[in-house]
């Protein structure tokens, strides 16, 4: 059963500052990370932040948290390698 799929503020900003490339295989990413959030071949839990995980999407990470009582997929940030584990 998939999961839903909700963008904060700061991500819904982040994904809309993108190059519409870039914003397509972000969206086409979540959406398969909605279908396993814990497929290891999609994310990994994030050093030393219980509760997220990222995925890395060429030079981008999204940063994300999975509810599993709602089913939500729960998406925090989107960014580049090098700044997203500092702005985290």
């Amino acid at each position: 059963m998939k999961y839903r799929i909700e963008l904060s503020n700061r991500a819904s900003r982040d994904l809309d500052r993108l190059s519409r490339d870039v914003q397509e295989r972000m969206i086409q990413r979540l959406e398969q990370i909605a279908e396993a959030p814990y497929d290891a071949r999609l994310s990994g839990p994030l050093t030393n932040r219980e509760g997220l995980r990222k995925s890395r999407v060429g030079g981008w990470r999204i940063i994300f948290s999975v509810n599993h009582s709602d089913r939500l997929l729960n998406v925090v940030m989107i960014e580049r390698r090098g700044q997203v584990y500092q702005r985290i």
